[in-house]
């Protein structure tokens, strides 16, 4: 059971090592796009692909007994997208088990990968547990772990956190089929979560600390993309770096330099933020050398791009 892009290697790798997938059980197509038109969610993709029977409910609950109907050992979830109801989770001779994006008790919830990026962690990891009605909070079978690097993106680092996933099912899936696999509570009194992204989170607030801005922006990447505004339209940020200098006695938002390695932008700690590669509204993302070449050429140093608050 699993939806986007994270659940495939899991997917393949079951496929790979030899077990039977009696369903594979996916979101419903979606509307995608600026035409709005139905996409098949990745795992759907690849299950068609390796010519695997799907289910697609709308709400999970309903398709209980066709999920049940073919007596599963075992029901694996990666990014399903839905909470399952307990005759699903106690339906399987060898229970439920996820593997989810983080290392718990820390980080329960949907954004585990971003959270991560945005709050500058040094390091994250998956985790495989018992799927228990309440989010996120079953006992752990295993763990494993990966550094941040400075330059992750969420799209880096979920691609890393995908395989890693897979290898640590595969590594924990014999001890799960002869019942010697420990599984550990987690510890409540460490529990943080990462709940899905809001419409709110993308918008740079120029007021936070350079740092702060530079992860939101690197968290941001691919998905949602962070963005700021420049007069009456949305500049969204892709990418950036640190900018070494200190501007005192500028205002936040300001831009302060502008050339072909990037645009400095002052925040509130009077470090900088070099903006690397841009997308103006209604085109594509581009590097700051083209920006400026185009609609970036009325962008002048002085210039103060919209703050949290008050940018509307």
């Amino acid at each position: 059971m699993g939806t986007p892009d994270f659940a495939v290697p899991v997917l393949r790798m079951l496929v790979d090592e030899g077990h039977t997938i009696v369903n594979v059980v996916t979101q419903p197509d979606r509307p995608k796009g600026r035409k709005q038109q139905p996409a098949k969610p990745p795992v759907k993709e690849e299950a068609e692909r390796l010519s695997l029977k799907v289910l697609q409910p709308e709400k999970v609950k309903e398709a209980v007994p066709d999920i049940l109907e073919p007596k599963p050992d075992l029901i694996v979830t990666a990014a399903y997208g839905q909470l399952l109801p307990e005759s699903l989770l106690s339906g399987p001779a060898f229970g439920c088990v996820n593997v989810h994006a983080s290392l718990l008790p820390k980080y329960r919830g949907g954004a585990p990968i971003h959270q991560a990026v945005i709050d500058g962690e040094k390091e994250t990891g998956v985790t495989l547990m018992y799927m228990v009605k309440k989010l996120d909070a079953g006992d752990m079978l295993a763990q494993a772990s990966l550094p941040i690097e400075e330059t992750d993106t969420a799209g880096t680092l979920h691609d890393k956190l995908s395989a890693l996933g897979a290898d640590l099912l595969r590594e924990t899936l014999p001890a799960i089929a002869v019942e010697t696999v420990v599984a550990e509570p987690q510890e409540e009194a460490h529990v943080t979560y990462a709940p899905n992204l809001s419409r709110g989170q993308e918008r740079i607030d120029w007021q936070k600390s350079a740092e702060a801005v530079y992860n939101q922006i690197r968290g941001m990447n691919p998905w949602p993309v962070a963005y700021t505004h420049w007069g009456n339209d949305r500049l969204k940020i892709w990418g950036a770096s640190r900018a070494n200098e200190r501007y005192p006695h500028k205002k936040t938002g300001e831009v302060v330099r502008l050339a072909d390695e990037g645009i400095i932008v002052v925040c509130g700690d009077e470090h900088g933020v070099l903006l690397q590669e841009v997308q103006p509204a209604g085109k594509k993302k581009m590097a700051v050398s083209d920006f400026l070449r185009g609609r970036g050429q009325s962008l002048a140093a002085g210039e103060v791009f919209g703050n949290g608050e008050n940018d509307g």
